[in-house]
């Protein structure tokens, strides 16, 4: 009865979605694509809950969705956490196998559409550009059907060292087609990937150079920081001395850390 039971619960709350790819890229950082059941109804920006069941109960994880609203699959960016309750289950998954997702995707991490404001700066570190790409990718489809894009992306990119760049080729390749994106990738440690010409510096060094010289203003731009909670503080604390009021600053904290 007990295990019955259980299974109804998660028929009532959950879908099954199987593992249709995955790539690779590092050690610690890969992606998947899943293919639910059921099409998931989401905006840019919000995530979804998926796990899988172990013992009798479903150890489960909220993620930020990667692709459009309007692809079939859901994918999603995932950084092993060693010890962690999730990722090491979730990166032993062969493509083939099933896991479960939430019926609901959630989330208040969209694009600002209420202010007016015409200019979105999107920072991240490492997996945090997860919600950013969905962003993309949605409004280029919208501009390869022929709808004018309003919008002006300019989305920071930071990470330890370059191979952490996942969805970097995209992202290049999408600013280099479409007016309405400014695409940057920066690294903080630079001694360790001798080979790279481009952004060096932490996020929050980096975000205040193109505050600077993109003129970005509160008058007309919303910003998003999605990642580390320390990147998170800190980037917070330069918007707001540059006159950001806290309406116009959304985070979307990826964990909490310990105290």
């Amino acid at each position: 009865m007990g295990s019955q039971s259980v299974m109804a619960r998660v028929g009532e709350k959950y879908q099954t979605a199987r593992i249709t790819g995955r790539r690779d890229y590092a050690p610690d950082l890969w992606s998947i694509r899943i293919r639910p059941e059921q099409k998931l109804l989401f905006k840019p920006g919000q995530y979804a809950t998926i796990g899988v069941e172990r013992d009798g109960r479903v150890i489960e994880r909220p993620y930020s969705i990667v692709s459009s609203p309007a692809e079939d699959e859901i994918e999603f960016f995932f950084e092993l956490v060693p010890g962690g309750g999730l990722t090491p289950l979730l990166y032993n998954l062969p493509a083939g196998e099933a896991l479960l997702m939430r019926r609901q995707a959630k989330g208040l991490f969209t694009l600002d559409a209420k202010s007016g404001h015409t200019r979105h700066y999107l920072v991240s570190t490492v997996t945090g550009v997860a919600p950013y790409v969905s962003m993309a990718r949605t409004l280029a489809q919208e501009a390869e059907a022929g709808k004018p894009v309003s919008q002006k992306l300019v989305m920071l990119q930071a990470a330890s060292r370059s191979w952490e760049f996942a969805y970097r080729e995209e992202l290049e390749a999408l600013a280099k087609k479409f007016h309405w994106l400014c695409y940057v990738p920066a690294i903080s440690r630079p001694w360790e990937d001798p080979a790279w010409k481009g952004e060096v510096g932490r996020a929050e060094d980096v975000l205040r150079k193109y505050l600077d010289s993109l003129g970005l203003e509160p008058s007309d731009t919303t910003a998003y920081l999605c990642g580390h909670p320390k990147m998170i503080a800190n980037s917070k604390g330069i918007l707001q001395r540059r006159g950001f009021p806290k309406e116009f600053i959304r985070e979307e904290v990826y964990w909490v850390p310990k105290k």
